[in-house]
């Protein structure tokens, strides 16, 4: 039994998010069909975490077993041959046995882009939260730093979520300013919630048009109420970066 370990690239435009599903099409669901296109067999894909309907991916990493006499080589050539254009396969490699793709990550790095400018864009608006009102960078990125630390962020948590603990650890939140009116929201930590990144970045930006201060920050993680924090971002903005392991 071989243990493949995928470095995957998508755009989520089109799809009902990575998990699998019955009736509509995913980005789990699309290598798993190609998977077994090229082996034959019906393939489990362990993806590191799920990304909701919408949301990209530069970085998802993934691994699968199977008994087979195929190579990295061959699935990583024909997966790319087979999968639609907005999913790459980025890298194919064999790992230890024991390698498991959500259980072995240490920490995942997203960033959320906002375009922010008076008039929207064309080209690119699938990728980025089009805000048209300035926003106060320097406000935004005083509240974004408060994130860093371990602290219980279910209220940035979406409601219904099946999270037994909401106890997570930030190494890294920041504001990230761009060009061309182009700001990104970056965060690392050990783990998320869902939503929570979108939920954040929904806040930060009540911040930078001056519906709140950045020292509300602190409140609302203290509250643990969803109700206490912003909106939530439309999801064509967030980018999984990379998984650390």
């Amino acid at each position: 039994m071989k243990n493949f370990k995928l470095i995957i690239e998508y755009d989520g435009t089109c799809y009902h998010g990575w998990q699998r599903q019955k009736t509509e099409q995913t980005i789990q669901g699309e290598i798993e069909q190609a998977l077994f296109t090229i082996s034959g067999l019906k393939i489990t894909l362990t993806g590191s975490g799920r990304t909701d309907s919408g949301v990209h991916a530069l970085g998802q990493t993934a691994n699968f077993k199977c008994d087979t006499h195929l190579g990295p080589d061959v699935f990583f050539k024909a997966l790319n041959a087979l999968l639609p254009d907005d999913i790459v396969i980025k890298s194919c490699e064999m790992v230890d046995e024991n390698f498991h793709a959500r259980f072995n990550a240490k920490s995942k790095t997203y960033r959320y882009w906002i375009y922010n400018h008076s008039i929207p864009k064309a080209v690119g608006r699938q990728y980025a939260w089009f805000i048209r009102h300035p926003l106060n960078y320097d406000a935004m990125n005083m509240a974004a730093r408060l994130l860093s630390g371990t602290h219980d962020f279910k209220a940035f948590e979406a409601s219904g979520s099946p999270r037994s603990g909401t106890e997570r650890t930030v190494t890294k939140a920041e504001m990230i300013r761009s060009t061309n009116h182009y700001v990104c929201f970056e965060i690392e930590a050990n783990g998320f919630l869902r939503f929570m990144v979108r939920n954040i970045v929904g806040t930060l930006a009540e911040i930078g048009l001056g519906k709140r201060t950045a020292d509300e920050i602190k409140d609302i993680l203290r509250s643990c109420d969803r109700s206490k924090a912003g909106v939530t971002a439309p999801a064509h903005g967030l980018f999984l970066i990379r998984v650390e392991y």
